[in-house]
């Protein structure tokens, strides 16, 4: 499985395109929804779209993104495109960084370099880590994918291909949030002797989809704050669940055709899931949103990404082992207060080998882009016991 290099160049006609259709919007009427609640505000979307199509420049991020080093790679006939960072240190250990949805790998660039040379970033070169990030199959560069039955469980086996036999490390650490946190789990649940410890900034039961969940009894009287957090949230989780778990291909007609529906579809889950406080450039600007926007749209990945769901709710999870924890890998858990799900940490003390439980400050569902430095600061201090 030779890795091969790999630069983004997307066509002149594919953007062309693309400025064709902003130009041509068929705008829906919308009427008393300054706050959102029947979803994303024409408004605010109209801007951005005249944004989009009059100002924002693709080519200065592509080549921002060429900044790192990219790398093709087929496992088991699926395409798989990662980022590689070496380390600069004297032992960096390697560690694979996991995506979700509707993220894409370029939610993890604030951490790359950080992690992999903290000595330029104000930190100790002896906590440098040797970074890997992959595109979830279906994902971005992780395309085209055609072969089905690929979810999240499927996609912790190639990442143990991917960092054994194609970077040829024998063991190593993980990170992961949203999808990531949940391959990243099945990495310390499966394949406990090749991972070191995993990192999550989001926890939830790997059962989850097939009927698994938290007891509001296990949150402790001080937890009552994330309690109602959680509840808060799950509201704002239901929508893309229910079609993306059960009619993934029907929605990507829309997105594929629309790059105004695209946007809008994605831009609503980056304001309702961060921690923006309902202004969604709090926390990304217009040209942090359009570029996530862009690699869905440039690499024809919406219908794959979606897919995820679906291959998720139909391939319910098996445990590997029935020992507990349910995962033995050692673990640590950043705790962001506005995460769409905040566990119990009597339930993370049963489920995990819990090393680690850090309350952060600030941050909601987008760790790596909305709080780097936290997120950066908490990796270095977990793994440093593991050197």
């Amino acid at each position: 499985m030779p890795k091969e290099s790999f630069r983004i160049a997307v066509p002149e006609s594919t953007l062309q395109d693309l400025r064709d259709r902003l130009s041509h919007v068929r705008w829906p009427i919308d009427f008393a929804n300054n706050d959102w609640a029947y979803g994303t505000n024409r408004n605010y979307l109209e801007r951005l779209v005249k944004y989009w199509r009059d100002q924002y420049d693709w080519r200065k991020h592509e080549q921002e993104i060429n900044t790192f080093s990219h790398y093709k790679v087929t496992i088991d006939d699926i395409p798989v495109h990662f980022i590689h960072e070496p380390g600069k240190g004297p032992k960096p250990i390697p560690l694979i960084l996991s995506h979700g949805w509707p993220w894409t790998f370029w939610d993890l660039h604030k951490v790359i370099r950080p992690l992999a040379d903290p000595a330029a970033f104000g930190g100790d070169a002896n906590d440098s880590f040797d970074v890997v990030v992959p595109s979830l199959p279906g994902f971005c560069f992780s395309t085209p994918l055609t072969k089905p039955g690929i979810n999240w469980w499927r996609t912790a086996d190639l990442w143990v291909l991917l960092m054994r036999e194609v970077m040829g490390y024998g063991q190593f650490a993980a990170e992961g949030g949203d999808w990531g946190a949940l391959v990243t789990e099945q990495l310390g649940h499966k394949y406990p002797q090749h991972v070191i410890g995993i990192y999550l900034s989001l926890s939830i039961p790997m059962d989850f989809f097939s009927g698994g969940g938290l007891r509001d009894s296990d949150y402790g009287p001080d937890e009552q704050a994330a309690l109602a957090r959680t509840k808060e949230a799950a509201p704002h989780i239901v929508s893309h669940v229910a079609v993306q778990t059960r009619d993934p291909q029907t929605l990507a007609y829309g997105m594929h055709d629309s790059p105004t529906a695209l946007c809008a579809w994605i831009l609503e889950r980056r304001r309702n899931w961060s921690d923006c406080g309902g202004d969604v450039e709090r926390r990304f600007s217009k040209d942090e949103l359009l570029t996530h926007i862009m690699l869905y749209w440039v690499t024809d990945s919406f219908v794959t990404s979606v897919r995820y769901y679906y291959e998720a709710r139909n391939q319910p999870w098996t445990p590997a082992h029935t020992r507990t924890p349910v995962v033995e890998a050692p673990t640590a858990l950043g705790v962001f207060p506005r995460e769409l799900l905040i566990p119990p940490r009597k339930w993370a003390e049963r489920y995990f080998n819990l090393k680690r439980w850090t309350p952060m400050t600030a941050g909601g569902h987008f760790a790596p882009s909305e709080e780097p430095n936290q997120l950066v600061a908490d990796i270095r201090a977990f793994y440093r016991s593991f050197r």
